[in-house]
């Protein structure tokens, strides 16, 4: 079997340290329940994954396979996935004070959303490491692209979802080939559901940092925005929060990026969105909290937003806290003026929650935390089209 260049070496618990055999099937931590992060030999990795090498390599996230947990080709589930572009808004960035304002522009991805970035990643490693079937709980967009790679590597599929989820969802994992249960409550409740049935029937879960490779796809968005850029850092990242893993995973590539002399030690500051009717995050930075308290009572019209516990919640804080970042909340009416704005502004029809992301740099920009002169990225992680029942 022909294998890659991955030069995954370990897992290690980003809480406790404890480390584990890459190769086996493992959601979290035995030790702690916490997350499981996966580690490299980046000085083997640097030998090859060089600024000159990726001007000849293929414009897809696999770009970057040293760095992927991906060891086989015949695993690594190619659907298009990655490699958006980073659309310069100058316009939109001049009518609200920010010129050099960009757009990583996530809804090009296959299933239209960064999830499959994620998915991609635990869905063939899964494959690779002789899961039988999968399962997820999903607000949407996550469910979709597992439908979509579990398909791809011949995989059963069973989503858990909301029942007061956007018909697109539901149609685009059933049509994919999932087994679709609706469920009568949030995506927590969705997570308890799946739990159960991991236990009943050995299932693999695949949910938001409790195994160890969507974070690894959701790197990718790091690494893709530096070199888009020219190896520079922007100044500021804003980024929406649900289960928070791409913003988790940014971090690390910078990490990763500085030890293989990609990058210096330069970081952006990390911005977390979410929305008013569910904010977790913001309430814990704000008050100074490690971890975040569940929130009660979540409601959004960004079902990718309505995330009341994060698994990951000490990381994202982390990454806000350590780049010297910030955590704001944004209503349900804001997202909304804000995706036709910048869909008048630039021709990105954003998800409402890669609206919400404007809507703070609007915010940031009233206070004064944010400077008109600064370079920022916002990110629309997904298409509007599967929410345009919001503005009929």
């Amino acid at each position: 079997m022909t294998t890659t260049s991955s030069k995954l070496t370990h897992l290690s618990c980003s809480r406790c340290g404890e480390e584990y055999d890459a190769d086996q099937l493992i959601n979290l931590c035995r030790a702690c329940e916490k997350p499981l992060l996966a580690r490299y030999d980046l000085a083997k990795a640097a030998r090859t994954l060089t600024r000159a090498s990726m001007q000849e390599r293929e414009p897809s996230l696999w770009r970057y396979e040293e760095v992927l947990p991906v060891r086989t080709r015949k695993a690594q589930l190619k659907l298009g996935e990655g490699w958006t572009p980073l659309i310069c808004a100058k316009d939109l960035g001049s009518e609200i004070g920010c010129p050099h304002t960009l757009i990583k522009d996530e809804s090009l991805n296959p299933t239209g959303s960064f999830k499959a970035r994620g998915l991609v990643m635990a869905v063939g490693r899964a494959f690779e490491l002789g899961a039988a079937e999968l399962a997820i709980p999903s607000a949407g967009n996550a469910a979709g692209a597992m439908s979509a790679y579990a398909a791809k590597a011949g995989l059963p599929a069973h989503v858990y979802m909301p029942e007061d989820v956007p018909d697109a969802f539901r149609v685009e994992c059933s049509n994919l080939g999932a087994e679709v249960t609706l469920v009568d409550g949030l995506i927590t409740d969705c997570g308890a559901r799946v739990r159960e049935k991991v236990e009943e029937f050995g299932w693999f879960d695949v949910s938001t940092l409790k195994e160890p490779y969507r974070i690894e796809g959701k790197k990718t968005l790091g690494y893709e925005v530096v070199e888009q850029l020219g190896w520079r850092m922007p100044d500021v990242i804003i980024y929406p929060t649900g289960g928070g893993t791409g913003l988790v995973g940014m971090w690390k590539a910078f990490d990763e990026m500085e030890e293989m002399g990609l990058v210096g030690s330069e970081r952006p500051r990390m911005v977390s969105v979410q929305s008013s009717g569910c904010a977790p995050m913001v309430r814990a930075f704000e008050q100074g909290e490690e971890f975040a308290e569940a929130w009660q009572g979540a409601k959004t019209v960004a079902d990718g937003l309505r995330v009341p516990a994060a698994v990951g919640d000490f990381l994202i804080l982390e990454a806000v806290r350590e780049s010297d970042g910030a955590a704001i909340a944004v209503t349900d009416d804001e997202m909304l003026r804000c995706a036709s704005q910048m869909g008048k502004h630039t021709g990105v029809f954003p998800a409402p929650e890669g609206a919400a992301t404007l809507a703070g740099q609007v915010r940031l920009l009233e206070s004064g935390w944010l400077q008109g002169d600064e370079t920022v990225v916002l990110f629309n992680t997904g298409t509007g089209l599967k929410y345009a029942h919001l503005w009929s």
